[in-house]
């Protein structure tokens, strides 16, 4: 029995595919006891997110077989999810493991939410009774071992996205975010992922300003902010500390007149306006004025770009750390199969003589001479314990397989003393 790891994700398979073999938290109740009635999985963890869909398990199992359960679970042809299936065993799947919850093999390098889908995969599958003494120690040691490369690499830091290096500069020139009045003007999806990244980092006072009031107003109510239309710009922008701007505008909306009158109302109190969206929403020329200092996608991508090769850097060391750790989680499980090994040979022989010492007392009873019954009972013992043995042995001389031979020598040495 091995550790193993199936699964898919954003760089075997298309998206299309992903959805189909995405397990919903209803499929997933279905999934991991069904998943363990099949042949050869003792335990299980099912990690699925919008970028892969992962089995992890212990057990003895085909990589064949367990793709077959996954595809007829989807209703999905075996064959085609072949093509985009990677299976993997022993101390290759426990690497796997530990870079996902690392943030390695995430589709941002380094991001950290993976390793909170990982806990929660871990915690369900716990509940459902699907994670027993081996897989309850892999993640543990996963979750050490995630937590380890996040404290000493930097593999989670410099922003790599350009909300986030949006954020990431704005709380570089006010260190206190708290105390900044922030104006969002766009609702889409990067202006939203950029008011959580916002709150993340202690925003309190938030103005999104939108074409549609309504979708203003389902962004701001997410991060306790007031919501505008873009009529409103004249008088929002001269109460905004930063303003970071991402419509879908074929034209520039915020023009250099209009920052101009916003830092005269301002008093020339600087402003930080970062421009998000392709085509600019903000006229080049405000960075001519005075106390304006305007920052787009392209300067963002140099700091971006730079940050990425960080990341890198630190992975490699990252991937130093994990290798570390998944060697001494694999000589543990090497240890633990040694151990059941030796107590199912333990456990059979003590049956064995067992059955042997309540038939010999059954002749005494019967009143055999007890000489004869001991010597009966040694013989049978003796010969019962030797005949695999004695195979073994003969199979090992006619292949000349020395390695056997000299595991047999040791066994020949005895010693008297010890009764264990």
């Amino acid at each position: 029995m091995t550790i193993f790891a199936l699964g898919v994700n954003h760089k075997t398979a298309s998206i299309a595919l992903r959805e189909q073999v995405a397990f919903s938290p209803e499929q997933l109740h279905q999934a991991l006891p069904a998943v363990r009635e099949v042949a050869g999985v003792a335990e299980a963890v099912i990690v699925s997110t919008c970028n892969r869909t992962e089995i992890y398990g212990y057990g003895d199992i085909a990589a064949e077989r367990l793709l077959v359960w996954l595809a007829e679970f989807h209703g999905v042809d075996p064959s085609q999810l072949q093509q985009h299936c990677y299976f993997y065993q022993a101390q290759e799947a426990v690497n796997h493991l530990m870079a996902v919850a690392s943030g390695l093999d995430s589709l941002v390098l380094g991001e950290p939410q993976i390793l909170g889908q990982v806990k929660q995969a871990y915690q369900f599958a716990k509940n459902q009774s699907s994670v027993a003494r081996v897989l309850e120690r892999l993640f543990q040691a996963t979750f050490r071992v995630a937590k380890i490369v996040r404290s000493e690499t930097g593999v989670g830091e410099n922003a790599v996205s350009v909300a986030y290096a949006g954020v990431n500069l704005a709380k570089q020139i006010f260190p206190d975010l708290a105390t900044a009045q922030v104006l969002l003007v766009g609702a889409g999806d990067t202006a939203e992922l950029v008011a959580q990244h916002l709150t993340e980092q202690g925003v309190r006072q938030l103005r999104v300003a939108n074409r549609t009031l309504e979708r203003a107003a389902t962004v701001a109510r997410k991060f306790n902010g007031d919501a505008h239309t873009l009529g409103e710009l004249p008088d929002l922008l001269p109460q905004a500390d930063i303003v970071i701007s991402s419509t879908a505008a074929t034209l520039p909306i915020i023009g250099k007149g209009g920052v101009e009158n916003a830092l005269k109302q301002r008093r020339y109190q600087p402003m930080l306006l970062i421009d998000l969206a392709v085509p600019r929403d903000i006229e080049a020329q405000v960075n001519d004025l005075n106390d304006a200092y305007l920052y787009t996608v392209d300067d963002l991508q140099g700091i971006i770009s730079e940050n990425i090769k960080n990341r890198e850097s630190a992975a490699a060391e990252a991937q130093l750390i994990i290798a570390k750790h998944s060697e001494e989680f694999c000589g543990w499980l090497q240890g633990l199969v040694h151990v059941d090994l030796l107590r199912d040979f333990r456990i059979s022989h003590e049956q064995y003589a067992e059955l042997e010492l309540q038939r010999a007392l059954a002749q005494l009873q019967a009143g055999k001479a007890a000489t004869e019954v001991v010597a009966e009972l040694s013989q049978r013992l003796t010969k019962k314990f030797l005949h695999q043995p004695t195979r073994v042995l003969r199979s090992a001389s006619t292949r000349g397989d020395q390695a056997v031979l000299e595991i047999f020598q040791q066994l020949l040495v005895f010693d008297e003393n010890n009764s264990e």
